[in-house]
């Protein structure tokens, strides 16, 4: 029996959606408030916005794609639903960059994970950033909220094996452990979350806030690039966008141009500055792109007698912060550690070589397990982050420098990531780099990790998340919004998504967007009442 896409049913119904594919004219649309993005922030700030009276317009650059279209398969998933058809990159290249693109954004393709924003993080911003009423306290609600709005609680099904091994591993060493909270409801535990859920279990904006925009009678646009935003007098006028193809590759031709009282962005770390860029805004202190902060990833990769099928099963469920705060927030680069799921294309990647080696990484499969460490970057001086730039054609590029701070923590986390898996069960060891083979003691992958040369490419590196760019703080010398999300220079402007963290918060970001966004958008429809 098929499962039920209610997305397609309020569809048919009536929703009021367009699709920038189809258009064979210019279209002007208007709304009281234009939300640029359709991701945690979007979707979050345009059920509230909507639910307060305000006709709301929600605009995505990708493709507007349901339960019914998502088959679990890797080649159409990618090149459909992620940034740049899974391209993004770093400006050199030595980065890839997993974001989504398409209606509920990274929502939609993310592993589920949902952790409130870590208490240490919160006090640093509000200690060194100016960041006022997000303490602990302040947000506890507003998180609380978010979980309830979407099923968020902690996995309680037996974690897969692949999961496992943290919890075993961290047990027999007297490392803290805890269990992932996942945002889902009735899950099936395919494990095929990247992939776009294909019986609407995770509670991404595609199945959430978005329907619930849409029946507050709120609009959406998709298949549409916001290009440029019109700016006069200290406010925005308008907004231009081009309609893309439907593969969201090239522009058609055709443009649509979006009137609106208030304009909120939620293009996420990387697409919000880059549109502000593009629009010459305002930037009187050069803060715009910059500290840009990435939460770098490495891996490290483990064999096992036991079948792992690191591909099945719910993706993320099991985690330690056991390195997180040792030294402290602002001390030596530290990381949350996870694992991912590894599916065939995902996988053959990651693991790397060529040929015959290649095959026989892939042959291994079904016995292989990978663990990621999370790296926190953004807390010390020696961790800028990066800055987003524009591409000659007005695309977004990410200029993010990898420093010795930053390689000294990716060294630690090998370290750490082999001791875990071996401690786990592991019979052989892998750190995931271009010089380093499977090895079968913890002695020898000791030796193998101190002896890498740890520079980029040989190093495999990537990122699920991107945060800052647009920083909020009180102080407009150093943030590009005030701690409501309000841009210092343009009057009915807002910006709801992660870029406005002010460094990266050390754990994935979707719930601290959610709890954040929820808190800025209540406030935003207060104030709408009084212009």
């Amino acid at each position: 029996m098929p499962v039920p896409d209610p997305f397609r049913e309020g569809l048919a119904r009536g929703w009021k959606t367009y699709n920038g594919s189809k258009l064979i004219q210019n279209l002007t649309l208007e709304a009281d408030v234009a939300i640029i993005g359709s991701g945690a922030g979007g979707g979050t700030t345009a059920q509230i916005l909507s639910a307060a009276g305000y006709k709301v317009l929600l605009i995505e650059e990708g493709p507007l794609k349901t339960s019914s279209d998502f088959k679990m398969l890797e080649d159409q998933a990618y090149t459909s639903l992620y940034q740049e058809g899974i391209g993004r990159m770093s400006k050199d290249g030595a980065i890839t960059i997993l974001q989504g693109r398409a209606v509920g954004g990274t929502t939609l393709i993310n592993w589920t994970s949902s952790f409130r924003t870590p208490d240490p993080t919160l006090e640093h911003w509000a200690r060194e950033h100016d960041v006022k009423g997000h303490t602990p306290a302040e947000m506890a609600p507003w998180f609380e909220k978010m979980e309830q709005r979407l099923g968020v609680a902690p996995w309680l099904v037996p974690p897969n094996a692949n999961n496992d091994v943290i919890r075993k591993g961290c047990e027999k060493l007297g490392y803290a452990w805890h269990v992932i909270p996942r945002n889902v409801r009735g899950c099936w535990n395919l494990g095929y979350c990247g992939m776009g859920c294909p019986t609407n279990a995770k509670q991404s904006m595609l199945v959430t806030t978005i329907p619930a925009t849409l029946e507050n009678g709120g609009e959406l646009l998709y298949l549409a690039r916001a290009e440029k935003l019109l700016i006069a007098d200290g406010k925005i006028t308008g907004l231009q966008c081009v309609a893309m193809d439907e593969r969201c590759v090239a522009p058609t031709g055709q443009t649509i141009t979006i009137k609106a009282r208030h304009y909120v962005l939620a293009g996420g770390g990387i697409n919000s500055p880059a549109l502000l860029l593009r629009s010459d805004a305002p930037d009187p202190h050069k803060c715009l792109g910059k500290r840009t902060f990435l939460h770098l990833v490495n891996m490290s990769a483990g064999l096992f007698d036991e079948v792992i099928n690191p591909f099945y099963g719910a993706p993320q469920s099991i985690y330690s912060d056991h390195f997180q705060w040792q030294d402290g927030t602002t001390g030596k680069m530290s990381y949350k550690l996870e694992v991912p799921p590894l599916h065939p294309a995902l996988a053959t990647t990651l693991l790397g070589g060529f040929g015959k080696e290649n095959a026989r990484h892939m042959e291994h499969l079904p016995h292989t397990h990978a663990m990621l460490a999370l790296l926190r970057d953004g807390f010390h001086p020696d961790s800028p982050g990066g800055s987003v730039e524009l591409r000659g054609d007005g695309t977004p590029v990410l200029d993010y420098q990898v420093s010795p701070y930053v390689w000294d923590g990716l060294r630690r986390a090998f370290h750490s990531m082999a001791e875990i898996q071996f401690a786990g069960g592991a019979k052989a060891v892998m750190p995931m780099h271009a010089d380093a083979r499977y090895v079968k003691t913890l002695a020898e992958a000791r030796t193998l990790i101190d002896g890498l040369s740890l520079e980029l490419y040989r190093t495999r590196l990537g990122s699920a998340h991107v945060m800052g760019g647009c920083a909020m703080g009180e102080d407009p010398k150093n943030a590009v919004t005030d701690s409501l999300g309000r841009h210092h220079q343009l009057g009915n402007l807002s910006i709801h998504d992660g870029s406005l963290f002010p460094t990266s918060i050390g754990a994935n970001p979707q719930l601290s967007v959610y709890g954040l966004t929820a808190q800025l958008a209540t406030s935003l429809a207060e104030r709408l009442k009084n212009p």
